[in-house]
C-alpha cells in the first residue's frame, strides 16, 4: 500500500500570491498535483497537508482513493510530520511530494515506487548537465563546481514507512531542519536511490514558472 503525502502548507512568500491556487490550464496548481496521485493506480491513500480553506477550493477526482487533510506546521518538516501522523496503519511505503510540482507523470510515480520497493528509499531526480559555479556574497563567481555525479532532487521521494518514521523521530529529537526526506534518511545512515526523471517536473517558485508549466502541460 502506497500512501502519498502532498506538502502544500506554504505561504508563497517569494511568489507574492498563493501559487498553489494559481490557475494552470484552468485549474489550480495544487489540483493538478493532487489529481496526478489520485489517478495513480499505485496510490491508495492521499494526505494533503494544507489549510482547510485551500483544500475546500479543490475539485479532486473521486476514484476510491482515500483522501485526508491535515494542517501544516511552521516549517516543511513539521508539515511532513503532521502528514505522517495521519498515515493508515497498513501503509507500507510513503511518498512525499511538493504541492508545487504539478507536472509529475504517473509513470515516474510508478518508477520511483518500484525503486523504493527494491532499495527501501528512492527519489525522483535529474542529473545536472549545466556548468555549475559557486558565487560569493557579492554575487560574483568564486569557483567552479565539478558537476560529475551531481543531481537535482525532485519529488516524489518514496520510502519504506518504518524507515521514514524512524528518520523523523531523529529529526524531531535533534531539532534538525531538513529540506527534504532524503536528508532525513541520511540522519539514520540510509542511502536513497536516484530515479532519473525523463519528463518535466519543475517546481512552481516564481511567476514565470507558471507560464512555462502551462506550455509544458499543453505538450
Amino acid at each position: 500500500m502506497l500512501s502519498a503525502i502532498i506538502v502544500a502548507a506554504g505561504s508563497s512568500r517569494r511568489m507574492g500570491f498563493d501559487k498553489l491556487m494559481a490557475p494552470l490550464a484552468g485549474d489550480p496548481v495544487l489540483e493538478h498535483t493532487a489529481n496526478a496521485f489520485i489517478q495513480s493506480s499505485d496510490v491508495s491513500e492521499l494526505i494533503l497537508v494544507c489549510p482547510e480553506e485551500r483544500f475546500n477550493q479543490l475539485d479532486l477526482l473521486d476514484n476510491g482513493t482515500t483522501i485526508k487533510r491535515v494542517d501544516g506546521g511552521t516549517d516543511r518538516h513539521n508539515s511532513v510530520s503532521n502528514g505522517l501522523s495521519a498515515l493508515h496503519s497498513n501503509a507500507k511505503f510513503v511518498a512525499v511530494h511538493d504541492g508545487a510540482r504539478p507536472l509529475i507523470a504517473q509513470e515516474q510515480i510508478t518508477a520511483t515506487l518500484a525503486a523504493a520497493q527494491e532499495h527501501k528509499a528512492a527519489t525522483s531526480a535529474r542529473r545536472i548537465t549545466e556548468t555549475v559555479k559557486r558565487a560569493d556574497s557579492s554575487q560574483c563567481i568564486s569557483e567552479d563546481v565539478d558537476r560529475e555525479n551531481l543531481w537535482l532532487m525532485e519529488t516524489p521521494q518514496i520510502f519504506d514507512k518504518s524507515l521514514l518514521l524512524e528518520s523523523y523521530l531523529k529529526v524531531e529529537a535533534e531539532k534538525t531542519i531538513v529540506t527534504d526526506e532524503v536528508s532525513a534518511l541520511q540522519l539514520i545512515g540510509i542511502k536513497t536511490y536516484l530515479v532519473p526523471n525523463p519528463t518535466p517536473n519543475l517546481k512552481i517558485t516564481f511567476p514565470e514558472d507558471l507560464a512555462l508549466a502551462e506550455i509544458l502541460l499543453k505538450h
